[in-house]
């Protein structure tokens, strides 16, 4: 009915624009009517016009489909009722393709968020660049990472570290590198992988960047406590024996004297006081070894934090009141500082406090003999959020090449040092999930810094 109805629409505009044109020539040829001679040449221009507008209707439903699509505008609906079965049977088409296409544009957008979501919760910093720095993307995790809440282009990163900033403009597709970088007095080891894609017709970089400073940390460890199990275990297999043995043979060594006193030369006598002297030696050598051992048993036995929560500021003074004498008596100024004051921590206190007295103990052995000494305590919770503790003295400091080594086990430039302080502290920090840290000028400023 409705085809039925638009052709006849058809018939009777066409129809009626005959007999206008007829009537029109009718009166021009046969009568001097102008008036209605004008009047129904505008009534043929209506019909016309009628007609033209009539018959494009398909055309301006076509346009508005098709502007739906460009701008992704899918709320149109296509009404046909009333305009021909051929008609609806287009409109039914436009709103099915309307549809199609919102169904389409929702999943998009689906993936879309659940990439993204899944992007910003990644621990490893990711970043979209182009070739002149142009930031197009950055997630969370390189945000927390430099600090930042915004960022425009790669070069406002050289706040954080020039090196860095140069390393991601020269990266090339497929480049893994390594960067250790200092900021905030806190040592960070990024491992940086990039590659590069287009997008419309752009040349793009993607550039992962992750800390492993603590995967670095904890594998080194686990080789030196592996390292450490192996030798002690070895050296008390071949020591124990042997101590026991020297004891043995001395003992029996003494009981033979006696027995035999009066029938053994001068010669003999000062023989069997030599063997008895050197037996006494491997003895103790093998008591020595023994103690030796046992000492660097303690870096594979650290025991487990027992956490509690106390004041970072009564933590600072405990430690303090330990060497105030010496302090006092080496003339050394004590500045400490702990911002907010009421900054209380979850750890084992016993274990901190024993890092604290390690660190503050070389500082003050590193002020002996130096002009206007200074040691400060800093206490602070820095711009990742975590608690760090920063102790910083102008003491003979440390040079380059042995700050490198500071945290190996047996490592220590003091002749009466074990070498296992630093490296008890570092795996006490560890076990709290936090890190130690070093940077020093000689003569100038020496810091140590624990992050927890």
């Amino acid at each position: 009915m409705g085809y039925k109805n638009f052709k006849l629409n058809i018939i009777l505009r066409c129809t009626s624009l005959v007999a206008a044109i007829f009537l029109f020539c009718y009166l021009i040829v046969r009568t001097e009517l102008y008036f209605t001679m004008g009047l129904v040449a505008f009534i043929i221009i209506l019909i016309i016009s009628s007609l033209i507008h009539y018959l494009e209707q398909t055309n301006r439903v076509l346009k508005n489909f098709l502007e739906s699509i460009r701008y992704s505008d899918f709320t149109r609906k296509f009404e046909s009722k009333g305009k021909g079965s051929s008609y609806e049977s287009l409109m039914n088409s436009f709103n099915d393709v309307i549809n199609e296409f919102k169904v389409i544009k929702a999943e998009k957008e689906r993936h879309f968020f659940y990439l993204q979501t899944v992007l910003q919760h990644m621990e490893v910093s990711m970043i979209a660049y182009q070739p002149n720095g142009e930031i197009e993307w950055i997630n969370d995790a390189s945000k927390k990472l430099f600090n930042i809440d915004k960022i425009n282009n790669i070069g406002e990163l050289g706040n954080f570290s020039k090196e860095l900033v140069d390393l991601l403009f020269n990266i090339k597709k497929d480049d893994k590198k390594l960067l250790k970088v200092l900021h905030a007095n806190d040592i960070l080891q990024l491992s940086i992988y990039g590659t590069t894609f287009k997008v419309e017709g752009r040349e793009v970089l993607l550039v992962s960047l992750k800390n492993i400073q603590y995967e670095l940390e904890e594998n080194e460890i686990e080789s030196w406590q592996k390292l450490i199990r192996v030798l002690t275990h070895e050296i008390m297999n071949s020591i124990t024996p042997i101590s026991s043995l020297s004891e043995t043979i001395h003992k029996t060594l003494d009981n033979f004297s006696l027995e035999k006193h009066k029938l053994l030369t001068e010669d003999d006598k000062e023989t069997i006081d030599d063997i008895g002297m050197a037996l006494e030696t491997i003895r103790k050598r093998s008591v020595g070894l023994l103690h030796f051992v046992d000492t660097y048993r303690n870096l594979t036995k650290i025991p487990k934090p027992n956490f509690s929560i106390f004041k970072v500021e009564s933590l600072i003074e405990n430690v303090t009141n330990l060497f105030k004498n010496e302090i006092q008596e080496k003339s050394i100024l004590l500045i400490t500082h702990v911002e907010p004051r009421d900054i209380e921590i979850s750890a084992d206190e016993q274990l901190i406090e024993q890092v604290l007295i390690n660190i503050v103990k070389n500082s003050i052995h590193a002020l002996e003999g130096c002009e206007n000494a200074r040691l400060k305590i800093d206490a602070f919770i820095n711009k990742q959020g975590r608690l760090s503790i920063v102790i910083n003295d102008n003491g003979v400091g440390i040079l380059p090449d042995v700050l490198e080594r500071i945290f190996i086990p047996f490592f220590t430039t003091k002749p009466k040092g074990s070498g296992i302080g630093l490296s008890l502290s570092k795996q006490i920090l560890r076990l709290h999930g936090g890190t130690i840290s070093a940077i020093s000028t000689p003569h100038i400023s020496t810091s140590f810094t624990l992050v927890l």
